[in-house]
This record gives structure tokens, sequence and C-alpha cells, in this order.
């Protein structure tokens, strides 16, 4: 497995093997995450993003302006439990010099304990708003570590600049992760908006906590040998 992402990290940055060691391919897997997630919260827990924190913000005014089918309390909850999220991971201290993937492995495991935790606070009937704080918590925790990582291209959660960078750039190796971050995104969203609307947030929910699980396992068999990703720094 781990000759196999060594390949994909090299046809997404090449001429730079092993710049990021497996890090891209994983990364890719967290951006489908995110797709599979933000469509949970947005059809599923009242129209809310746990990944998107623009969206929240424009949500927000949009629920204060007297829009009603948005909820302003949803909205500051997970804003709220991202920043907290955010603020947990970057309190960590920096991960060892050439041992990036250690910090890595350890945040995307708490992610996928949380996407578990909502995943069995669905099942159990708890309130949207406790789904909300789970998830966005989490995936303030990834924000964290994929900031610390700074592989180029991808952020796994924004688009935008992504896009931009499609638009006003000449094709060249970075088209190829760009196209791959989209491509990512929209098939984690196609996949979870079919299973949230046709099965349910348990079913949306089931393979987010697995692919979070092959990440972190991933990430953490591939420890002991990764290249430090260049850009990591102290909170």
């Amino acid at each position: 497995m781990d000759a196999f992402l060594g390949r994909v990290a090299a046809r997404l940055f090449p001429g730079a093997p092993g710049d990021h060691g497996v890090l891209p391919p994983l990364l890719l897997a967290l951006t489908f995450v995110t797709g599979l997630v933000d469509a949970v919260s947005y059809l599923g827990l009242g129209h809310v993003f746990v990944a998107n924190m623009t969206g929240n913000v424009v949500f927000l005014g949009f629920a204060l302006a007297g829009d009603r089918e948005l909820s302003a309390v949803a909205s500051l909850l997970a804003v709220g439990a991202f920043l907290t999220g955010a603020l947990a991971g970057g309190r960590l201290p920096v991960s060892p010099a050439g041992r990036p993937l250690r910090l890595f492995a350890l945040l995307v495991g708490a992610h996928a304990v949380l996407v578990a935790g909502a995943l069995a606070a669905d099942l159990a009937g708890a309130s949207a708003y406790a789904l909300v704080v789970l998830l966005a918590f989490g995936m303030g925790l990834q924000n964290t570590v994929v900031r610390r990582m700074a592989v180029p291209d991808f952020t796994t959660t924004v688009l935008t600049l992504t896009l931009t960078g499609l638009a006003a750039d000449r094709p060249g190796a970075a088209t190829v992760r760009r196209l791959a971050s989209v491509v990512a995104m929209f098939l984690g969203a196609l996949a979870g908006g079919l299973l949230q609307i046709h099965h349910g947030s348990a079913a949306a929910l089931a393979p987010a906590v697995v692919l979070l699980a092959a990440v972190t396992a991933l990430a953490a068999r591939s420890s002991g040998a990764a290249p430090a990703a260049r850009g990591e720094a102290a909170p």
C-alpha cells in the first residue's frame, strides 16, 4: 500500500518524488470525507455546514435577516465548535523533525472518533445540534493538521482558491492536483448526498468513519519513514 500511495504522490508532484511522502493521496481522501460530512450537515441537520465556515458566516447573516429556513443557533454552534477544534489541534506541540505523519495520524484519528461519536449519536436519536458540534469540532482538527502539513493545493475543505488557480494559472503540474481536489470534493458530496437523501445520516457517516480510520492507520504506519512536510510551523 505504501508503494501505491507513493506512486500516486509522484503523479501529483512530478519531479519532486518523496517531497511530501504519502500525504497527497491521504489528503485527497480527507477531501472526499469533507464532501460526505457536509452533505450530512447541510441536507440532514438543518442547512448548516460543518467544514465550510464561510458558508456558515453567510448563513448566520441570512438567518438574522429573517430567513426561517436557516438557523442562527446551528450556524453559531458550527463556527464555535470548529474554532474550538482548531484551537485544540493548534495547541499540540509540533511533531519531531522528519515525523510529521505522527501528528497527522493523531489528529485524523481524533477526527475519526468524533465522526464515530456523531454516528452513534444519530443512531441514538440525539439532537441535530449535538451532531453539528461533534462534526464541526472534528473538521476544526482536520483543518489544523492540514494547515500544518502545508501541502500545496490540498486544503481538503476550501476550493475557492483552488478553482481560482485552475482558471488563472497556466496548465502545469498544479493543474492535476487542483482538479483532483475538486473531483474528490464533488464525488464525496455526490456520494454523501445520495446516501443522506435515500438512507439517512448514519449511512453517510459510516463510510466517513471508515475512510478516516483507514487514513489514520496508513499515516501511522508510514510515520516512521516519511520525510518532513515543508512548511510545518509551530502553532
